[in-house]
């Protein structure tokens, strides 16, 4: 059966109130969540971005959900710190938290002041930082030259049975990649055939353990609303890479975004005020596979976006009898 989560969004929320979101999410009927982890948000209008690691600690105290996080490690973060942190929190919360590993975006990596590499570049340094979180996960002391580096180091703290290492993707040959060393795969809404070749990409490929989608929605009681909602909050999330991967700041996004046409945010955020609309495109979701899907309310507000799906479309997605 698919797990229907709540994505967290730090970029737009604060995280005080996105503590008491994901804990309605749950009495509202949500079996699961999921978090970013970004430094700066996309857009001066979403104007959020606490340290995920921090909330997750308190978030999964406060309920008793499976939570994940999508992480880059190797510029901004240290392998090694990303391991201890997975370790603690799968030693606190056995078999509840998850960690998706991905390249990332300059708009959060560029504050070390390190030059952003190659997309290329950028992949090899991940696949050593998967190389060196798995070693001391295992209980290994690690030493690594190469473009991370890594010193004697340890954990001394370890959960029994280390957290799932997803891979996150948004391509066909990222998916393919991803099957090398991934315990699953996560990647976000996309037409149907698309999310199809990626799954036949990273199967065929060898690639293991379960499938995760992010759902960006925007529902409101009126169309007009609903609309209106998604083109504040999310026209600086249209572009597709490289140009989402290599922008810097969020008044870098604003001002690309300023033109950007209402259509365009609905090819990437799935828009209606209509309930059953929004049933039929996560049932094609669920046809797919889909273990997990985290739907991802692209408004600050979440309460009524919790509520209604809690009660009129997560029903109609889940087996009966």
């Amino acid at each position: 059966m698919t797990l229907f989560g709540f994505h967290a969004s730090h970029e737009q929320i604060g995280p005080r109130a996105l503590l008491e979101a994901v804990k309605h999410a749950e009495r509202a009927g949500f079996d699961a969540a999921m978090c970013s982890d970004h430094f700066s948000p996309w857009s001066a209008r979403q104007g959020e971005s606490g340290f995920a690691w921090s909330w997750l600690g308190s978030a999964l105290q406060a309920t008793g959900m499976p939570f994940g996080v999508v992480n880059a490690p190797g510029q901004r973060y240290h392998p090694a710190i990303i391991a201890q942190a997975i370790g603690t929190l799968g030693a606190m919360y056995p078999g509840r938290f998850w960690a998706a590993l991905g390249t990332g975006e300059a708009s959060n990596e560029h504050i070390t002041g390190d030059p952003w590499p190659r997309k290329d570049v950028r992949a090899a340094r991940l696949r050593e930082c998967v190389d060196v979180i798995r070693a001391l996960l295992a209980g290994e002391e690690v030493s690594h030259d190469g473009l991370v580096r890594v010193d004697r180091a340890r954990l001394w703290t370890r959960p029994e049975e280390p957290p799932a290492l997803v891979g996150a993707a948004v391509s066909v040959a990222t998916a393919r990649w991803c099957a090398e060393w991934a315990d699953g795969l996560i990647t976000v809404n996309a037409p149907v055939a698309h999310l199809r070749e990626m799954i036949d990409a990273y199967r065929d490929a060898g690639g293991r353990g379960p499938l995760h989608l992010q759902v960006h929605v925007s529902w409101a009681p009126e169309q007009a609303q609903a609309e209106a909602l998604a083109y504040d909050q999310w026209r600086s999330n249209v572009f597709a890479p490289p140009v989402c991967w290599d922008l810097e700041t969020a008044e870098h996004f604003d001002v690309v975004s300023a033109d950007v046409p209402a259509q365009r945010v609905a090819e990437v955020v799935n828009v209606s005020a209509d309930l059953g609309r929004h049933v039929g495109w996560l049932e094609e979701y669920v046809e797919l596979g889909f273990d997990q899907i985290a739907l991802h309310h692209v408004g600050k507000e979440q309460r009524g976006f919790i509520d209604a799906f809690g009660a009129e479309v997560l029903p109609k997605l889940r087996p009966t009898g």
